[in-house]
């Protein structure tokens, strides 16, 4: 990797930092950014510790950002006040918010707005989920929604990004409610995340807001959406291999779409293989043993730990995908 890096000149916590910006000229992020899972305590709260390491390694080990306390973060799990007291720690840490995309879409909107005023005066993206209680709403319902929280916040510094996860949210982004907000709030809106899997819903999304940095949810999808103007991948592999998809990504931005193509063969390995089980708990049975730390296991219900025999299970069939 051929990346530089460089120290924190604003505090003397030694965190290296990537030397160029995971931000364009207008906001928008690029990269590969990991949706940083949660290490927690015995109590089953943030281990702020461990967490702070384990965002280092992740940025240290490729990744361009960390998208926090969104779904493999198992946000939902955690109340308010506990997700603004962990980005604040991670801001103390000297970890630079510019590096950091904030899951701050709640099924209240006054919860949303105070996430993402806090996430935003910190200077942080933020990654919003639609209001996700009640199903089948109207289009109207949904811009009202996200047209709400951007008013309320009501900051120019506001960087938001749609979260699209249907599959969990149940509440599909559509492209008209999205062409409204763009044209009713020029300048905030920034990007997308489709965590559909699909590469033809991600492809469309490309396809109609070439003004918007769109990143597929599924590291498989990272090469295929980079030839048609996608920016990068929020992943969940990236939790555990960071190094594999950031060489897809660096081969590609740098022209030599050969090596991206032979680096991309062990990334579809990874997929395939961690998307057989129950991803949350799969992916902090691996970093278990990454760490050798059987306290990474631990998830808040209603989420449940892989057993010993299911997290050797995870490490046995990595180990026969050649990871």
């Amino acid at each position: 990797m051929s990346a530089e890096f460089v120290r924190d000149p604003s505090n003397s916590s030694g965190i290296l930092q990537e030397s160029t910006s995971p931000l364009d000229s207008l906001g928008r992020a690029k990269g590969v950014w990991a949706p940083a899972l949660t290490p927690l305590d015995v109590d089953l709260m943030p281990d702020l510790d461990k967490a702070l390491a384990y965002y280092r390694w992740l940025l240290e080990a490729g990744c361009h950002g960390l998208a926090l306390m969104g779904t493999n973060s198992e946000a939902t799990s955690f109340s308010v006040r506990e997700r603004k007291a962990l980005l604040d720690k991670v801001l103390e840490a000297g970890i630079s918010p510019e590096r950091l995309m904030i899951g701050s879409g709640c099924a209240s909107i006054m919860d949303s707005v105070e996430l993402t005023k806090h996430a935003t005066a910190a200077g942080c993206s933020v990654l919003t989920l639609p209001p996700f209680y009640y199903k089948d709403i109207s289009d109207e319902g949904l811009y009202a929604s996200y047209a709400e929280i951007i008013e309320r916040v009501g900051s120019s510094d506001l960087r938001l990004n749609f979260y699209h996860f249907p599959k969990l949210s149940m509440v599909p982004i559509t492209h008209e409610v999205i062409q409204r907000l763009l044209k009713a709030y020029p300048g905030v809106i920034k990007g997308l995340k489709d965590s559909t899997g699909n590469a033809e819903s991600c492809a469309a999304y490309i396809r109609e807001f070439p003004e918007l940095a769109i990143f597929p949810g599924s590291e498989a999808l990272l090469l295929e959406m980079l030839k048609i103007g996608g920016v990068g991948t929020i992943t969940a592999g990236a939790n555990v291999f960071p190094g594999l998809i950031r060489r897809v990504y660096d081969a590609f931005t740098n022209g030599d779409e050969e090596a991206a193509l032979k680096a991309d063969g062990p990334v579809q390995a990874l997929r395939q293989t961690i998307q057989k089980h129950p991803m949350i708990p799969a992916l902090k049975a691996v970093m278990a043993i990454k760490k050798d730390d059987p306290a990474w296991r631990r998830v808040r219900p209603p989420l449940a730990a892989l057993d010993d025999a299911g997290s050797i299970n995870v490490i046995t069939e990595l180990e026969a995908a050649g990871l």
